[in-house]
């Protein structure tokens, strides 16, 4: 036989283990709980302190390219770094900057579409910026609330920021030959137009450039950099209908007012435009524009915008003069406008100095192309 007591006692023990094991699992959860809770604390901790160290390096590194684009010093660029660095606290401290955290150098965009940065590459249009919280920088490392308690007693944050400027001095090399005042679709002068009289202003070539050169400097009027543009013209020497032309000439010297642009854009809109195409000789005076040493900026990007509706039918072949301008280090983009134009010359153009080669139809997409080109992004944050 069981004896009734005996069962008593094996249930009341097994009871009693169940009721320890209990209380050292609940003791156990309770440790891992209150670890997880300090954990998360000095994890959140850690994730304000990141993103306080990338917003005060993003900052300093804005502040440094609009120096360097507004001041064309690279030492006004360093000390903007260093002081909008320190107007933001990472951590409850302001952030230093060394100068080995600044680097100044050059990005340029491969053929993938990439950006490429070269350290020291001139002229300067990038500048990379190093934040750190850590042990050897000024501020030091990060200490933690509770990680001493896990043998980790700090962190050492770092963010590296880059950004690239693209200020422009830009040249506008516009054809004012004969064939600019013909309609902008076919061959032949608009309606009750004579050789010499002023092109149309909305069925002519020329009206149409006119029209698209307004919108590119309203859109330049949009970017937030001060950027320059000058104007030139081009076609044949010669004095037709009583107006005479040189085979090329500078209509405007590079400025941040456009108005002396949009001004003579106006006053050949004005007169009888007559005469051949030298592209040669248009694209020189460009050059001209981009390397007057009392207008250009030593850091500013040389753009050409390089515009034609025909052939090239005087002077040199145009590539040994866009060979000249790639030696300076100017861009040209060059627009092929209407079905007469030489489309291959042009983009042989844009090749040799690694700009784009556009081709406008119509009016319309002329003024888009002018646009386009208007407004490239002026400052990109590349990492």
């Amino acid at each position: 036989m069981i004896h009734l007591e005996s069962v008593h006692v094996r249930t009341y023990r097994r009871r009693q283990n169940r009721k320890g094991a209990m209380l050292i699992l609940f003791a156990v959860m309770l440790i891992l709980l209150i670890v997880a809770v300090v954990f998360s604390v000095d994890v959140a901790f850690m994730q304000l302190t990141r993103t306080e160290l990338r917003s005060a390096t993003d900052a300093a590194c804005r502040a440094a390219t609009e120096a360097l684009s507004r001041t064309q010093d690279p030492d006004e660029a360093v000390a903007a770094a260093k002081l909008y660095a320190s107007k933001n606290l990472v951590s409850s401290s302001p952030l230093v900057l060394t100068d080995d955290d600044i680097v100044l150098g050059r990005s340029n965009r491969q053929t993938d579409g990439s950006i490429s940065f070269t350290a020291g590459q001139t002229p300067f249009n990038t500048i990379q910026i190093r934040g750190r919280r850590t042990a050897d920088s000024p501020n030091g490392d990060v200490p933690l609330f509770f990680g001493r308690l896990l043998g980790v007693s700090s962190f050492e944050p770092l963010h590296v920021s880059r950004a690239m400027n693209l200020d422009r001095d830009i040249s506008l090399v516009v054809d004012r030959s004969g064939s600019m005042k013909q309609l902008v679709s076919g061959a032949g002068m608009p309606p009750g137009k004579s050789a010499c009289d002023p092109p149309d202003p909305s069925l002519s070539r020329w009206g149409a450039l006119n029209v698209a050169v307004q919108s590119f400097i309203s859109a330049l009027n949009l970017t937030p950099q001060d950027e320059q543009l000058a104007l030139a013209s081009y076609s044949s020497a010669g004095t037709f209908c009583d107006v005479t032309f040189d085979e090329a000439d500078i209509r405007a010297p590079l400025s941040s007012d456009y108005s002396a642009t949009q001004g003579q854009m106006n006053h050949l809109s004005s007169v009888p435009i007559n005469g051949f195409t030298n592209i040669d000789e248009g694209i020189q005076k460009g050059i001209q524009t981009l390397t007057d040493p009392t207008r250009t900026r030593p850091l500013a990007e040389k753009t050409m915008v390089l515009l034609s509706d025909g052939l090239a039918n005087r002077g040199r072949n145009p590539k040994f003069a866009a060979e000249e301008a790639k030696a300076a280090n100017i861009v040209i983009h060059t627009i092929s406008f209407g079905d007469d134009a030489d489309k291959s010359k042009m983009q042989e153009v844009a090749d040799i100095t690694g700009g784009n080669s556009y081709h406008a139809p119509d009016a319309a997409s002329l003024e888009a192309i002018f646009r386009e080109i208007a407004l490239t992004l002026p400052v990109l944050m590349t990492e």
